[in-house]
């Protein structure tokens, strides 16, 4: 089954780039374009995306608020990939506070955004390379949350550590090499952090582990 994706992007030359090259893939079908943010809340509603390839500055409605509208909105949510030219740290942050589950600069190989679609569709987190966890962490290096914090409770001492490790940037994998359980394990203890504290992915994930505090810039 193809992966459906929505381009959202102001420039029709972009739109038709990423058009072409993600047509070509045999598993990825675009199902429509939109040039503003508000035709893509019309498009994303009606056309059921599994990805939306979403642009930050666009005219009517920027592709940030777009992206907290569309994830937003009740029924099954896509997964959204951001694009920008604009490699400034607090766009990465504000797309995670959106609820995107990924970030890619538009200089990018083609190639390497076929690879980003088919890992945000997979349910993973992406950055483009030039986005560092440190930088991620300065955004999100202030006073923690209290309620962020509180939300925190539920978890037992593993799951806590597990959550620390997904904001590290550590993969299922890598979890488990770091713990010395099974992958399976740590797929499983990754699976109930994210239905414990009602996120969507492990982009959120980051997101509250550093506004609560449970991890702090540097570690």
């Amino acid at each position: 089954m193809s992966t459906r994706v929505l381009i959202v992007d102001d420039q029709a030359m972009v739109r038709e780039s990423f058009h072409v090259a993600l047509s070509a893939q045999p598993d990825l079908e675009v199902v429509g374009e939109a040039g503003t943010g508000v035709q893509a809340l019309s498009l994303a509603a009606g056309l059921a995306p599994d990805v939306v390839l979403m642009d930050i500055r666009m005219p009517v409605m920027d592709g940030l608020e777009a992206t907290r509208r569309i994830l937003g909105s009740s029924g099954e949510a896509p997964r959204v990939l951001v694009l920008t030219t604009f490699d400034l740290d607090e766009y990465v942050y504000s797309a995670l506070r959106a609820g995107a589950s990924g970030f890619m600069l538009k200089d990018a190989p083609l190639a390497d955004l076929v690879n980003a679609v088919r890992v945000v569709a997979a349910g993973h987190t992406l950055f483009a390379p030039s986005v560092t966890r440190r930088l991620v962490a300065a955004f999100a290096a202030r006073s923690p949350d209290p309620p962020a914090a509180a939300s925190l409770s539920g978890l037992t001492p593993r799951e806590r550590e597990v959550l620390r490790l997904i904001a590290r940037g550590l993969s299922n994998t890598e979890i488990a090499g770091a713990l010395t359980i099974a992958e399976q394990t740590a797929k499983s203890h990754v699976s109930r952090v994210l239905t414990k504290l009602g996120l969507r992915d492990r982009a959120q994930a980051v997101v509250l582990a550093y506004e609560s505090g449970l991890v702090a810039p540097g570690e």
